[in-house]
């Protein structure tokens, strides 16, 4: 049973006792008559051949309170996007799938390049902002929520759960981030354990309050895949395409609403997904090219709240993060040690190591070009400039999914 103490400038929604999916359940059903629910899925065809996406289309199934659920089908071909409609089949809510290697999706893209939006490289990022498009573009849906497609565990409750909060119109929150804790026979979760909390209270520790740092160090798990928020904050937010995908979103959620109308809810108590080598020694895979974008993201987004940046703030950091990841450890060691978990000290001494050469790279990468941005432009910039792109896109799909 989680504890119900309320920390940070955000809301905290506990599992407390034992609830009822059912009445979760039948309460989203009413409240959907009037708020739409909209479920976005970023899929890679691989994860069709994997273990989670069979479990996650048999709980899918199952429920009855969502409007309409958006999959964008990434590194796919045309064969491929076809067994995925059959795959997809057994679910009775009306389902499109944004086919992203497609010829149609593809002349979308040229579009926007040709009207000088640069919308990113593949990845979740794009694909979610792809999805967004779309559902703004049907104009059906009040409420969006979002999770990965890669969740072994996957249960029908976490969804519930998740989109709960926004849909709830007595609870008056706009943006809902899930959290859960990452323990199997050992503790995982290393990039949030040993690199965002510590990074974090460093830079407070320096810098001193900080609005944004004190959101950001609110959540109990910053990097979770899963969110719900109402449909505006699709047209005002601006989308990250790299690994900054979910630290730049909450830095786009801060900057646009305040704290009170942000929460984060438990939605799983066993959740277990691929996990990403360290590649210590190579910063443009694994673990470290997802901390430098982070990292670099956390910068911009300071930056750009009047947070003046020097070598010798930078040169600082890495000293206070290196201890406070240190004591991190210790922390964590005894959590383990309390629990009869496996805990690898030397495993986790050298991911502290590799994350701070990564700071490094990022804050050298910022100092020499602090206005490059991986930020999608957000919709509303998108359809002033160019008026019939929602139609566009959805005709796209449309004719793809007949």
């Amino acid at each position: 049973m989680s504890d119900f103490y309320q920390s940070g400038v955000i809301t905290t929604l506990h599992q407390l006792g034992k609830p009822s999916l059912d009445r979760l359940e039948a309460e989203l059903g009413r409240f959907a008559k009037a708020r739409p629910i909209a479920l976005v899925l970023p899929a890679l065809y691989s994860e069709f051949e994997g273990p989670a996406m069979p479990g996650i289309v048999q709980e899918l199934a199952k429920v009855k309170y969502l409007h309409e659920i958006i999959l964008v089908l990434d590194k796919g071909s045309e064969k491929d996007f076809q067994r995925v409609r059959n795959f997809m089949a057994p679910i009775a809510t009306d389902v499109k799938i944004i086919h992203n290697d497609g010829k149609r999706i593809t002349e979308i893209y040229e579009t926007l390049a040709r009207n000088g939006f640069h919308v990113g490289e593949r990845g979740k990022g794009r694909s979610a902002w792809l999805a967004y498009g779309y559902v703004l573009a049907r104009g059906q849906s009040a409420v969006i929520a979002l999770h990965d497609c890669d969740i072994v565990t996957y249960s029908r409750e976490l969804l519930a759960r998740l989109c709960y909060p926004v849909a709830n119109p007595n609870l008056d929150y706009v943006f809902c981030k899930g959290y859960y804790s990452r323990v199997s026979s050992k503790l995982n979760g290393r990039v949030t354990r040993l690199l965002i909390t510590p990074l974090v209270r460093s830079l407070l520790q320096i810098i001193g309050p900080n609005g944004f740092l004190s959101f950001l160090d609110s959540f109990r798990y910053p990097l979770a895949g899963e969110f719900c928020m109402i449909t505006d904050l699709a047209r005002v937010n601006r989308i990250p395409w790299d690994w900054g995908l979910e630290v730049g979103s909450l830095a786009e959620v801060y900057r646009n609403y305040s704290p009170r109308r942000v929460c984060q809810v438990d939605i799983a108590t066993n959740y277990e997904h691929k996990h990403q080598i360290l590649s210590a020694n190579d910063a443009a895979k694994g673990l470290m090219r997802m901390t430098v974008d982070i990292c670099k993201s956390m910068f911009r987004t300071l930056a750009s709240e009047g947070v003046v940046f020097s070598d010798g703030l930078f040169k600082t950091l890495l000293v206070a993060y290196l201890r406070q990841a240190e004591d991190t450890i210790m922390k964590y060691e005894a959590d383990a040690a309390i629990n009869g978990l496996a805990f690898d000290r030397n495993e986790e001494a050298m991911a502290v190591e590799a994350f701070t050469r990564a700071i490094g790279m990022a804050s050298q990468t910022f100092m020499e070009n602090p206005m490059t941005t991986p930020l999608i432009p957000n919709w509303n910039r998108v359809s002033a400039a160019i008026p019939d792109i929602f139609e566009m896109l959805q005709q796209a799909v449309n004719e793809d999914n007949k």
